[in-house]
């Protein structure tokens, strides 16, 4: 069973940096694909980063692209994303989740984190 857990978030001013830390546990972590997601309130939960199980493949949403890096350390079994110029708009419970690689679905999730933005 794969375990996530998500650290990292919090309350930053505009323009401002955080950086989020998801762990993976019970699976090797090497075999998955990465994703981050988030979910503002009232809204959808959207796609935020993903990352190829090699790290060497990346995508991004067009509204974090420039500002949001998602990274990954195999042997540390964890996946980052380093979020840096925050707007008030990236406020939002952010969550974590692994698909094995080739599949399509991401079906394990973390329990979230909450990144908060003043302005």
């Amino acid at each position: 069973q794969v375990r996530l857990v998500e650290s990292g978030g919090g309350l930053v001013q505009a323009g401002g940096s955080l950086r989020l830390s998801c762990a993976l546990s019970g699976r090797t972590f090497s075999i998955y694909d990465m994703g981050w997601f988030r979910q503002a309130p009232g809204k959808e939960r959207e796609f935020v980063a993903g990352i190829s199980w090699s790290g060497r493949s990346t995508n991004y949403a067009d509204s974090v692209k420039g500002r949001l890096t998602i990274s990954r350390d195999n042997a540390k079994n964890t996946v980052y994303l380093q979020m840096n110029s925050l707007k008030s708009e990236d406020t939002a419970v952010y969550y974590c989740a692994a698909k094995v690689s080739g599949q399509n679905d991401y079906k394990s999730w973390g329990q979230g984190t909450q990144v908060t933005v003043s302005s």
